[in-house]
């Protein structure tokens, strides 16, 4: 990230805004005919507030760049909207951490600083890679714990060989809103007191935007992911029955 890149960002930051009221996916009991409910899955470690929201199998590692926004620091809650749809399934729709109890007036997204701006247009969003069906969110101050647990640990697949039996205990422990393998977790690395907060993502694999939410003061509230768009969803299902008459 440099000063050119910024002038760029300053430039396009309220084309980067979600159109959507994510906190309505937490405090609206249905949207658009679908039924919503929320989960506490405990806190996230941000000791430096430098978020980084990943795919844990795939693409979490010392080189990760977190977002050029700083978040507060310290141990924060996070929470899951999901959406209990007949045809979907139970399905997390959206992700939040809540830094502050003030209510998100705006949502921009959040950016690492190299990013390619030139000709974004409303809509557009850069988002986060997941390519094993699962996310998470974590510190860069953590990840280098993440990366000695990986070495220490030294087995031939970490979901298969680690993570399954943690996720599976998860449904045991807390069913609702689970598959039988489990969908969530929420993982301290073994000796520190980091928790680092993993979870399914969305239909699965794809690319997933992030936004940090500001309060009427512009100071940043929360941390939302944005899996799902009902509105959306629903809109292409449409599509799609009409495609088929």
């Amino acid at each position: 990230m440099n000063e050119s890149w910024m002038q760029k960002w300053e430039a396009v930051k309220e084309i980067l805004v979600c159109p959507t009221d994510l906190e309505a996916y937490f405090t609206s009991g249905e949207i658009l005919g679908q039924k919503m409910e929320v989960m506490d899955i405990g806190n996230v470690s941000l000791p430096s507030g430098k978020v980084i929201v990943r795919d844990p199998l795939v693409y979490l590692n010392s080189g990760e760049k977190p977002y050029f926004v700083e978040a507060p620091k310290g141990n924060f809650p996070v929470q899951i909207a999901v959406v209990k749809s007949e045809e979907w399934g139970d399905r997390y729709a959206v992700v939040r951490v809540i830094f502050t109890d003030k209510k998100p007036a705006v949502y921009r997204e959040a950016l690492i600083g190299h990013e390619e701006l030139e000709g974004v247009a409303e809509g557009d969003y850069f988002g986060f890679a997941v390519d094993a069906g699962l996310a998470c969110i974590t510190d860069a101050e953590v990840i280098p714990y993440f990366d000695r647990f990986l070495t220490e640990t030294n087995v031939e697949n970490i979901y298969d060989d680690y993570f399954a039996g943690i996720f599976a205990q998860s449904f045991k422990d807390h069913p609702k809103n689970q598959r039988d393998l489990g969908d969530w977790i929420n993982w301290t690395i073994p000796n520190t007191s980091f928790q680092i907060p993993m979870f399914a993502s969305g239909f699965g694999d794809g690319g997933y935007p992030v936004y940090f939410a500001y309060d009427d003061n512009d100071q940043i509230c929360g941390l939302y992911i944005q899996f799902i768009d009902i509105e959306l969803a629903l809109s292409d299902e449409d599509e799609e029955d009409e495609n088929d008459l």
